[in-house]
Order: structure tokens, then sequence, then C-alpha cells
């Protein structure tokens, strides 16, 4: 039974999907190793490497049903490595042939491009899920581009915003995401070959176009050396990960706290049994938020881990390449369990409009107290107009009046601004600046990034 809550088939639904465990799991592994191996031999074949029948028998022989599991672990117990085993196997499956597997090839390249193969189905699936997010959270962005709630800051209010608003502050990084994933793709799914050493002096003159042919048979990329000791790849596809994660708890921050009963504003979609408490039948609790905070703890807990790995001695490592298997596969599921939870709040949210007006309205219009001075600003100078408001306020805080009412009892005001004027500088709608604009600088960028 797995230790890990991620990987339990009790639990594991909290933490992650099964389609990015299918990614990462032991016998997907094992057949990207498999794959690599049977490209290697086909592409040794066609250049005369090896025997042309020797390359298609190990290509046929190369399924990971063909491999003796109990043989593989007691290999890799014994050996430290998975190929060892996995070439036995691989080589016994081929029969007359299998002399000719894993030729020119070490330990490492097979592992590395197998790995790479498992990133780049990772980061397909990553993608299609966070566009699936940013869309939905696009179209609701637009639906609430002009509703009216209160903007907090330090969770005091603070200025009047718009929902849109607060959506577009959560899509736009998503869509730095899209493009940040696309960009680093070619550096991080890149196939590893390079012999022993690097050198790949066993294939002589051979061994570039071996490599070149290597990574046009399994669609990856082709580096300009290998990178047996350049880690970078691999660290910037977890640190991704780390940052995603870092969106998506932003969001999930933003939902609880909206969710609370004293602002009831927004909550996850409702489903029958979801959060409920052992003890008290009225709960609701925001559980796809909670598990999307738990995910990015633990992923951005990994990009430590996998930058520290980068630190490689020579030309071959001992040890910091053996951790990087910690954290890649989990680091994976995780963010793809936080996406799923996001989507599912993006795209079910349930807003409260009218209560968003209610908490916007409690204060008695002292939300737009800096609309007022502004407004004041030019008659009576900023400084005097600040006093003159902040006068108001403290007025308004102690005899449970509104802002407006405060204001129609100062001279000072009155002789300037008649009670329309007044009601029109505590118009909440009246002072929203630039975010409705801001809201459609978001969605126009969507329509590129995601094609909306």
């Amino acid at each position: 039974m797995p230790v890990n809550f991620a990987d339990s088939p009790v639990f594991g639904t909290l933490y992650g999907s099964d389609a990015m465990r299918a990614v990462f799991d032991d016998r997907t592994f094992l057949q990207r190793m498999l794959d690599v191996e049977a490209a290697l031999a086909r592409v040794q074949g066609r250049m005369g490497i090896i025997p042309a029948e020797a390359a298609a028998a190990i290509s046929a022989a190369a399924r990971v049903e063909h491999l003796d599991l109990g043989r593989m672990a007691a290999s890799v117990a014994n050996v430290g490595y998975p190929v060892v085993g996995l070439v036995a196997g691989l080589s016994e499956a081929a029969g007359a042939h299998g002399r000719w597997t894993h030729w020119g090839a070490t330990t490492q390249d097979i592992m590395d491009s197998a790995t790479a193969l498992q990133v780049r189905d990772g980061l397909a699936l990553v993608r299609a899920e966070l566009v699936a997010v940013a869309v939905a959270l696009a179209k609701q962005a637009a639906l609430h581009r002009d509703t009216l709630m209160a903007g907090r800051t330090h969770l005091q209010h603070a200025l009047p915003v718009t929902f849109g608003l607060k959506l577009a502050t959560w899509l736009a990084p998503l869509l730095a995401h899209v493009e940040r994933l696309d960009q680093l793709r070619p550096r991080a799914c890149v196939v590893q070959f390079g012999g022993a050493a690097g050198t790949l002096a066993s294939l002589g003159e051979d061994g570039i176009g071996v490599m070149e042919g290597l990574a046009v048979a399994l669609g990856l990329g082709v580096p300009d050396a290998p990178w047996h000791v350049g880690r970078d790849g691999l660290a910037e596809a977890v640190s991704f990960l780390g940052l995603l994660c870092g969106s998506l708890s932003k969001i999930a921050t933003d939902v609880i706290l909206l969710a609370q009963n004293e602002v009831a504003e927004l909550t996850e979609p409702y489903v029958h049994g979801r959060g409920q408490s052992s003890t008290m039948p009225q709960k609701r609790n925001p559980i796809a938020s909670e598990y999307i905070l738990a995910s990015a703890r633990a992923v951005q807990a990994m990009v430590p881990l996998m930058q520290g790995a980068m630190a490689q001695d020579h030309e071959r490592a001992t040890g910091p390449w053996q951790a990087e298997p910690l954290a890649i596969g989990q680091a994976f599921v995780l963010t793809h369990g936080a996406l799923c939870h996001a989507r599912q709040i993006a795209e079910g949210m349930v807003v409260d409009t009218a209560r968003m007006r209610t908490n916007l309205d409690l204060t008695g219009g002292q939300i737009v107290a800096e609309a007022v001075m502004m407004g004041l600003g030019p008659v009576l100078g900023r400084e005097a107009a600040h006093h003159v408001v902040k006068h108001a306020c403290d007025q308004a805080l102690t005899q449970r009046i509104g802002l407006a009412e405060a204001l129609g009892r100062d001279s000072t005001v009155t002789a300037r601004l008649d009670g329309a004027a007044i009601a029109r500088l505590v118009d909440p709608a009246a002072y929203l600046g630039s975010a409705g604009a801001f809201v459609d600088r978001v969605l126009l960028r969507a329509k590129g990034v995601i094609a909306i």
C-alpha cells in the first residue's frame, strides 16, 4: 500500500488525478524506457550500426508485459538502477537479436529520455487543465465585469472594485503560465544520449547522428550536447509547477475568505455531502480550495529539492540525480490535482451579488472616502479635504450614520456641495476608475493566449 496520500487508491482523488498518475507510475516509466531502447534500435538499424532484423526484433519485444517485474525489482535492489534489469529482460525477449540491445547507450541516457517523455506528457495534461480553468475564469470575468463589491486591503474595506476585476486578477497570471509552459517545453522535453561520459565515443562518428535520430523518433528536442549533469530543464519544469500552484493558491485563499459566513459573497459549487462535517450538519467547507493550498505547499517544497539537485559533480552525479525522481512525478500529480479542483471552482462558483452589495454598504459609504476627498481637493486643497473627510468618517462611526449624512452636517462641505453632489461622490459605482478597462485588457489577452 502507498504511504503517500497522493498515490493512495482511497485518498488519491483529493490530491491528484488518475490521468497524471498514469503518466508517472512504475509501469509507464518502464514502458517509456523500453520505448527509448526500441527507438534507439530502430535508428541504429536504419543507420546500419546494428542489423535491421535485430532492430525489428528489439522493437517488437519492447513491451512492459515482457518484463518479469519481480526480477526487475530484485535487480534494482541489487544494482541501484533499473536499466540493467530492463535491458536483460528486453534482450531475453528479443531472442538471439537481443545482444544488440542498448548499443552505445548508458543507463542515464535511457532513464533521462524516459523522464523527458513523461514530462512531455505531463505538461500536456497540465496545459489542457490550465486552459480549461482560464477559459472558465474568462467567462466569469466577462459576466461580472461590472458587478460591484468591496475591495479589501489588509482584510479591511479599501475602495469599491468589481468582481470582474478580481476574476481578471486571478486570470492574468494563468495566461502567463500558459505562455511559460509553451516556452519551457523545448528546454525540458529533450532527448538524452551521451554514452558513458557524454562523448558517445562508443559510436565513433555516428554518435550525433544517432542522437538526432533518436530525438526525432521519440518526438523530443535535440540538445546541443548531452545534459547528464545539466539539469536546468527538469528543474525549470518543476519550478514552473511551483509558480502555477502559487497562482492557484491565491485563488483558493480568496475563495476561502469570500466563503466565510460573515462575508458569504462566493462559495464553491455545491455537491451534496461535499465539505460536510461529521458533527455539524450545517457545514459546507471549502474543500477544493483547501486541497489546492495543501497541494501547492507540497509542490513548492519540491522546487528547492530540484534546484538543489542541479549541483552535480563532474560528468555524472553521485546523489543529486537520484533525488529528482522523488520530486518530479509527485509535483506533476499534485499540480494536476490542484488544477482539477480549480477548474471545479471556476466553472461552478456560486456568486451572491446581492451580498456583495450589502457588504459594500456596510460602512455607510465610508468605502468611498477617498472619492469624496478627491472631489473636495480641488476646492479645499488636498490636505484640508483629507482633514474634512476624516472628521466626517469619525462622526459617521461614532454616531452610526452614513458618510453622506455626516458630510451634510459639515458647513465646510455644504458651502461648496449640495446634496445631489454629495450623493454622486459617495456612489461606489462612480468610483471604479479603470476597473472595467483592466478586465477588458485581460480578456483581450486571453483571446490571444487561449483563443476564447
